[in-house]
């Protein structure tokens, strides 16, 4: 069993770097690739941190090796993979912990890593120890953010605790209450106004349209987040009336 377990291991953890090999192109530029940062969260909750880590160095030195990305593909994933599936083990099974651990170990470890890489080793001029900080939290916030709602469904429906007894990995059942997972809908309004304002400064969009898609994602979230909390609250005291 145990050997049946160790070797469906091994399938996923290998479907996983293809994938993350396929992918990664998505949305990417240099210094962000929100793609990476969606398999690392998802291979944290569905394998660990240390398969979490090789996955994201195996699939960082294909594209080293193949794509040309410099060693960004490594120092922007590697620090954020590993944390992702420690904070997930830490927390007992939070996704949003998992999300968090990716945002921290790239966002800021892995950013700052980066500059003397890039620095002295590949010969970059003009970068500072802060230089990739605003690109890498962007990315990993777009790439967490569809790592979670892609983990919570599976989560609500039962799918990743079997998922994870499959494996033989550490399963948790994060159910989430519904205050919580109101809550966590109007953060992400607070992050895509974030990524709005970052992917605006990198590619020079105009301050007013700017404004109107950040304060709009903003607003957008929070909307959806009320509508959930009284779809969700009224359905609940439907049932309880009911019986």
């Amino acid at each position: 069993m145990k050997r049946s377990k160790n070797l469906m291991k091994m399938v996923v953890l290998s479907m996983l770097i293809a994938l993350g090999v396929v992918i990664s192109p998505i949305l990417r530029v240099e210094g962000m690739c929100p793609m990476a940062h969606l398999i690392n969260i998802v291979c944290s909750v569905l394998l660990g941190p240390w398969y979490s880590l090789l996955c994201a160095t195996l699939i960082g030195i294909i594209r080293m090796a193949f794509m040309g990305i410099p060693p960004l593909a490594l120092t922007g994933a590697v620090f954020g993979a590993f944390l992702s599936g420690v904070f997930y083990r830490l927390s007992k099974g939070k996704i949003i912990c998992a999300v968090l651990g990716e945002v921290i170990g790239t966002g800021i470890v892995g950013a700052i890593v980066s500059y003397p890489v890039m620095r002295f080793i590949m010969g970059r001029e003009g970068l500072g120890w802060t230089f990739y900080i605003p690109s890498f939290v962007a990315g990993t916030l777009i790439g967490g953010s569809i790592a979670y709602f892609f983990l919570r469904k599976l989560a609500a429906n039962g799918s990743l605790v079997k998922m994870q007894k499959a494996l033989g990995s550490a399963a948790f059942a994060d159910n989430g209450s519904v205050l919580s997972n109101s809550l966590t809908i109007a953060a992400f309004g607070a992050i895509a106004f974030v990524v709005v304002e970052v992917v605006s400064s990198m590619f020079k969009l105009s301050e007013s349209t700017t404004r109107y898609a950040a304060y709009g994602s903003l607003i957008a979230f929070g909307c959806i987040a009320l509508v959930y909390f009284v779809i969700k609250k009224l359905g609940g005291t439907k049932v309880t009336d009911d019986n």
